[in-house]
């Protein structure tokens, strides 16, 4: 750890996020971004016996992670997350010494050489590590989680954050579609799920007048 980086706590909740290099699409077809999503299921775990080669196999899936559900050793508890085209947004819970940046570590790692591979390129595909902030409060949990929910609507990717399938936004309302469920939050936040999709309706327009004069303003 260099003297500039701030220890991450085991028990404690952050907000952790990361961006492609030159803001270059990384994630651009469904299956790229339902594999990184596979890799932040997978690597929660601490256990590293299985390969994630193995795991991404459809057929057995399931059988793995209730093998690991039961007896593996989770680096970290998973509470949101917003995949974008080009950036990752994650809410952690530290569960292992060193977890975070073990986990992050090894899903950056890890869809690195599939990106490369698959695009025939060489270097680096994140802009440097991974950064964090840490959650002091469950207000503030909240708030957090209704800001990643409207990443996608912010930027327009979609026109409700419900429609975008790449974020723990249905998993919130009840109304999950894919085949696992990763995140973990019952036991930090009390979410009504119709009442959590006003929380977050409300704010839509405001968050995306927001960005617009952000934008306006970094230009």
């Amino acid at each position: 750890m260099s003297k500039r980086e701030k220890p991450l706590f085991t028990g404690k909740v952050y907000h952790v996020f990361t961006r492609s290099i030159a803001k270059f699409k990384v994630f651009r077809t469904p299956g790229e971004y339902e594999r990184i999503i596979d890799m932040i299921s997978f690597y929660s775990f601490g256990d590293s016996t299985t390969s994630f080669s193995y795991f991404s196999n459809r057929k057995i899936k399931d059988t793995i992670i209730q093998n690991r559900l039961q007896s593996g050793r989770k680096l970290v508890e998973i509470i949101a997350y917003c995949i974008m085209p080009t950036h990752v947004h994650l809410i952690l819970k530290q569960l292992d010494d060193n977890g975070i940046s073990t986990f992050m570590g090894r899903v950056l790692n890890s869809y690195s050489r599939y990106f490369n591979v698959k695009t025939n390129r060489k270097g680096p595909v994140w802009e440097g590590r991974f950064q964090n902030v840490e959650v002091e409060t469950d207000e503030q949990l909240l708030h957090l989680t209704r800001y990643l929910h409207l990443n996608p609507s912010t930027s327009f990717l979609t026109k409700k954050p419900e429609d975008w399938l790449y974020s723990s936004y249905l998993e919130f309302l009840g109304q999950n579609t894919k085949e696992i469920t990763i995140c973990e939050f019952s036991d930090i936040l009390d979410i009504n799920p119709k009442n959590y999709k006003k929380f977050v309706d409300s704010q839509i327009n405001y968050q995306r007048e927001l960005k617009h004069i952000k934008d306006i303003l970094i230009d």
